[in-house]
């Protein structure tokens, strides 16, 4: 999770919001991105997303069976799609997201018998540091 943060502050100093997200495969990182719409002017430019391109990219294929998606912000539907779609493993998320968490908030792919894969779900990791990140951020926008 820690490199995941290192990700998220990356995100704020070019105006994104500050969300990172790691792949880890073999207890080794083998993607770590962060939100770059702003940036890229890309809607689907979500930490998360990224993350598993390029996860893909290293591991050879789209299926990324063993993996472990860790992000700061509970994923998005789109996100949490894409980790059912990759077929991860395990998702692991600080921040639980109210108004557009998809990994149990709101809704929980990543549990739903309907689609085609399921994966457990940890919570919490290092939620108080994530939420930090994300509470001055806003304070900083509105404020400036």
């Amino acid at each position: 999770m820690q490199a995941a943060l290192d990700e998220a502050r990356r995100a704020a100093g070019h105006g994104d919001v500050p969300v990172g997200a790691v792949v880890v495969v073999d207890g080794q990182v083998v993607a770590a991105r962060h939100n770059e719409r702003e940036a890229t002017g890309d809607p689907t430019a979500h930490a998360e997303l990224l993350a598993l391109r390029d996860a893909a990219a290293v591991v050879g294929s789209w299926r990324l069976t063993g993996a472990t998606l860790v992000a700061t912000l509970e994923p998005c539907p789109m996100c949490a799609g894409a980790a059912v779609a990759a077929r991860v493993s395990r998702v692991v998320f600080a921040a639980a997201d109210p108004k557009a968490g998809a990994c149990g908030s709101l809704y929980n792919l990543c549990a739903d018998p309907r689609l085609n894969h399921e994966m457990p779900v940890d919570a919490g990791v290092l939620a108080a540091e994530a939420t930090e990140l994300l509470v001055g951020f806003f304070a900083d926008r509105r404020s400036g």
